[in-house]
């Protein structure tokens, strides 16, 4: 039942949503707030459970390989943990930022059923019940991005849909092939079984897709013409999250990744962190340089996995965690800015730490987490991997992260500098309103303390990822 509960609370809810969006607007928005909150709760209530992996059936099913598989474990409640709290504080910032625009109604129904489709995903057991919810969130994505519903906006809705459905068909073949190779499209009885290269080559480019990985990134740069709640969810909880996580789920969960994928998610992982570095280190638009920043530190997570050493896993567990945290402050932190300014163009601004010392305090602790600064929960995760990536013989790629590293620092301090130092601010504005300062606050103060914290946190990771290995 809290299985249920967990992915069917928010589906429900977003349809409640555009129930009470026709009597008032505060109805409305405490009906988004609540509904996450209890997905929230729900979650949080799986944690006795996931100590021990539990696989349950809804049903049974007529169709050939599928059925309403899910599994109650710790990889599953630790995304789902992180992926409702980050959301519930953007629905909470959204309440400021969005609060002067039309189609509110659709708004946040679309962001609560994005939510419930990224629950039932992660809980998922059966390939194609991930595959169903996958298609999900990339019909919220394609209309919160095109949100504004301008020509050039709709363009890159469209071209965000087209590229992750490409890879998501591609994914869909890949399951194909699993099912005809195995007789099985469970992930506890593909557990072990071999595959071949051509079924795992297309359920890589589906992920790969997903998260915005080399070549298939230009899509997520473009996705920042949304809303910037819109832009920190997709960031930092829940779209290209489940690229990461679909790759631990069934790459490491259940193929166990072999030597020679290793070599080829490293390769692309190191490519993906020079690319996005390089370009964010020219661009002017403060959130595409953001939106660049993604797929690049998110390719530090998948250097962590393809070491397939627990360290580098577990390194990759926690900066995915650090990443979301301070990501979400980021994105929210420039949309404050962007809000008052009525700009993203980073030579249009300057100075705005004057007017905005409280989100620019914000902007930069988020930064410091990002590029893996002591003590923040980045510097622990991005240790583990490059440290993971020497365990598991890799030493080349680890050296080449450490360099991207550097490149993060450099990008993130133009942005930084370009915005909000100089001796006057460019606008006459003032800090948002007191929810989005705080959600932000909250972001920069929660990815700071992950770090300082670290020690538990380690503690939970290591055990979901020995549960991960059996």
């Amino acid at each position: 039942m809290l299985a249920i509960a967990t992915f069917g609370i928010p589906i429900l809810g977003s349809l409640l949503t555009l129930l009470a969006d026709r009597v008032n607007n505060f109805l409305r928005n405490a009906v988004a707030a609540l509904t996450v909150a209890a997905t929230l709760a729900s979650a949080f209530l799986l944690i006795p459970i996931a100590k021990e992996a539990h696989t349950i059936m809804l049903g049974p099913s007529t169709i050939p390989g599928f059925g309403f598989n899910f599994i109650i474990d710790g990889l599953g409640v630790y995304v789902a943990i992180m992926a409702a709290f980050i959301g519930l504080l953007i629905v909470f910032y959204s309440m400021g930022y969005m609060q002067n625009y039309t189609h509110l109604g659709e708004y946040y129904f679309l962001v609560v059923l994005f939510i419930g489709a990224m629950m039932g995903l992660v809980l998922s057991a059966n390939l194609l019940l991930i595959y169903i919810f996958w298609e999900v969130t990339a019909i919220c994505s394609w209309r919160l991005i095109g949100f504004f519903r301008d020509p050039q906006h709709l363009k890159s809705a469209d071209t965000a849909l087209l590229m992750t459905v490409f890879g998501s068909f591609c994914m869909l073949v890949g399951m194909e092939m699993v099912w005809h190779e195995t007789g099985t499209l469970t992930i506890a009885a593909i557990r072990g079984r071999n595959v071949s290269d051509m079924a795992m080559l297309l359920m890589f480019i589906g992920i790969l897709a997903k998260s915005a990985q080399v070549p298939l990134q230009i899509w997520l740069p473009a996705a920042g013409v949304a809303p910037s709640p819109v832009t920190a969810l997709l960031h930092a909880a829940v779209l290209v999250v489940i690229g990461v996580f679909a790759f631990a789920r069934i790459f490491i969960g259940a193929f166990s990744l072999p030597p020679n994928w290793q070599t080829i998610t490293s390769v692309v992982a190191t490519i993906t962190i020079f690319v996005a570095s390089g370009a964010a280190l020219v661009e002017n638009n403060a959130k595409r340089i953001l939106a660049y920043s993604t797929f690049g530190q998110l390719a530090y997570v998948y250097l962590g996995f393809a070491s397939m050493t627990t360290v580098g896993i577990v390194g990759g567990l926690v900066f995915l965690l650090a990443h979301s945290l301070a990501k979400a402050g980021l994105f929210l932190a420039v949309g404050i800015v962007e809000h008052k300014t009525h700009t993203k163009d980073i030579r249009e601004l300057g100075g705005m730490i004057r007017v905005m010392p409280v989100t620019a305090v914000a902007f930069i602790l988020c930064a410091l987490t990002i590029i893996g600064f002591p003590p923040s929960a980045g510097f622990v995760g991005k240790f583990m991997i490059i440290l993971g990536a020497v365990e598991g013989g890799k030493t080349v790629f680890a050296a080449l992260a450490v360099f991207g590293a550097l490149m993060s620092i450099a990008y993130m301090i133009r942005l930084f500098n370009a915005v909000f130092l100089g001796p006057n601010p460019s606008h006459n504005v003032k800090e948002g309103t007191t929810g989005m300062v705080v959600t932000v606050t909250l972001f920069a103060v929660l990815s700071l303390l992950a770090g300082i914290i670290a020690a538990p946190l380690l503690d939970v990771v290591n055990a979901l990822v020995s549960q991960m290995f059996g």
